[in-house]
């Protein structure tokens, strides 16, 4: 019963994580508009910084296990994704050096997280 509890609470640590991810992603997508007036590679990262939790939402239904491990498996590829476009804005100068010490190691939390539940979902 306690793994049961543990993995409980490692499913809601992931989706309070990725849901206040996504909320932190609109914010600086909001700053990059007001600020630079650059809507596309901005669109960019707020489609693939909020789609990590849709998908860890998504994969909480998932019909079976192979199902649930891709739903995660592709919220990973999106953190992956997201992680480049937080690089890519902050060398072109459309985020501050201090938003993205900000997001940057929230988001390696969430490729780590991702990483780990999809290995202990392929083991079980």
């Amino acid at each position: 019963m306690n793994n049961r509890i543990e993995s409980t609470n490692e499913k809601e640590h992931s989706k309070t994580k990725s849901y206040d991810f996504a909320l932190d992603v609109i914010n600086e997508v909001q700053v990059i508009k007001n600020n630079h007036k650059e809507f596309d590679l901005s669109r960019q990262l707020v489609r693939s910084g909020t789609a990590i939790g849709a998908l860890i939402r998504e994969a909480e239904f998932g019909q079976t296990k192979k199902d649930f491990i891709h739903k995660l498996s592709i919220s990973l590829k999106e953190a992956n994704e997201t992680d480049y476009w937080l690089n890519l804005l902050k060398d072109a100068g459309l985020i501050t050096q201090e938003s993205f010490q900000e997001l940057a190691p929230k988001c390696e939390e969430l490729l780590k997280m991702l990483v780990a539940s999809i290995k202990t979902a392929r083991s079980n």
